[in-house]
């Protein structure tokens, strides 16, 4: 009985990677998703982590102190994710990276600012993240409202006039959906011909497209996640419709063309933030090498990246100001100023949010590769 209850314990434990556990060790909290429908961003992201604390503990780690990755796998699911981060908040840790998906971010907000820790989704781009007033919330992500100020500007000068919208109805893709709906209303520069949501994990969404397809419009925008658009584009050729699908950067990633496949996904176009391809600092590149090196490929998209900036302007809050998550928060909000990420310079304004313009227009080629288009 004591011996079952031992496991028991241990097994409720967060998992713990990285150096040994010494008193004196940093303890940084990862919410990734390394199962679920995301897996492929999450198991990218805690390499990306794992790599770069790595990098600096080699270096000595902060101030003489190593750091000591705490990782909760979040599901890729907002029930699993509130049930992570208060693992987390146990844990004691001062800060947390993550997570991808702004539903499965959102779980975890209120969790960890009653715990007063500090946060930094990566992959979370909804307008209401940072509009509820937390002041230990920040994110390495763009926002939903200028991803749809881009998206409705490239609708435009592709020349589409009729305009099918179709989300998801999770928090990030009805946001960005209602978002690119104001500014096509706004600028009278298109018709909104269809606007409805699908349900996300289907199988078929052929009903959906026989919808779409009776009202007839130039071009459909899309604004859910990669397994999703994938499977659309592979059943609207199956159907023989050869009307454009746009999309948002949730269909950043390289399963996308495996879900479709090369000939469906030719043609296919995107907002997003660069490519980890395509990001050409030298700090950048060595370090998308040297993952490279020991993972065998590059990551498959720039959310996994954009955790890589969070450790990084954490890392150096806690070298500035040490552990105590108000004095992170307040460094963060008012010092630091556009410190070299991976995927560019990084500062936050009020909100927390990142400050800059990221997102670019992406075409898919016909080997199924993401070529960023001229501005």
């Amino acid at each position: 009985m004591i011996r079952k209850t031992l496991y028991a314990a241990l097994a409720s434990l967060p998992l713990v990677y990285g150096s040994a556990a010494m008193a004196e060790d940093i303890k940084i909290g990862l919410l990734a998703g390394v199962t679920g429908s995301y897996a492929s961003e999450g198991q990218d992201t805690k390499r990306i982590i794992d790599l770069l604390a790595e990098n600096l503990n080699a270096k000595g780690g902060i101030n003489g102190n190593k750091i000591q990755i705490v990782l909760e796998d979040d599901g890729s699911s907002p029930a699993t994710a509130a049930t992570a981060a208060t693992r987390l908040a146990a844990a004691k840790v001062p800060a947390v990276i993550g997570t991808y998906g702004s539903a499965v971010t959102e779980a975890s907000q209120d969790i960890f600012d009653e715990a007063g820790i500090v946060q930094i989704g990566t992959g979370s781009t909804s307008i209401r993240l940072t509009e509820k007033g937390y002041e230990r919330f920040f994110r390495t992500a763009p926002r939903d409202d200028e991803q749809g100020r881009v998206a409705e500007e490239s609708l435009n000068k592709l020349g589409f006039k009729k305009i099918a919208i179709l989300h998801d109805s999770t928090a990030y893709a009805k946001g960005l959906a209602d978002e690119i709906k104001t500014r096509i209303d706004e600028n009278k520069r298109g018709e909104i011909v269809f606007f409805d949501a699908l349900v996300p994990g289907e199988s078929d969404y052929s009903v959906v497209l026989t919808k779409i397809r009776a009202a007839n419009p130039d071009a459909i925008f899309f604004t859910g996640y990669y397994p999703e658009v994938g499977l659309l584009l592979r059943q609207k050729k199956e159907l023989g419709w050869n009307v454009p699908i746009i999309g948002g950067d949730a269909s950043n990633h390289a399963d996308l063309i495996t879900i479709a496949g090369k000939d469906a996904a030719k043609g296919y176009r995107f907002i997003s933030p660069p490519l980890p391809t395509d990001l050409d600092t030298p700090l950048t590149k060595e370090f998308l090498d040297s993952y490279k090196a020991k993972y065998g490929s590059y990551p498959g998209s720039i959310w996994s990246v954009a955790s890589g900036d969070a450790f990084i302007v954490l890392t150096e809050a806690i070298k500035a100001k040490g552990t105590d998550p108000e004095a992170i928060a307040a460094y963060l909000h008012n010092d630091l100023k556009d410190v070299q990420g991976l995927s560019g310079k990084i500062s936050f304004n009020e909100k927390g949010d990142r400050v800059g313009d990221l997102y670019r227009l992406y075409e898919v080629d016909g080997d199924g590769k993401f070529v960023i288009q001229p501005e």
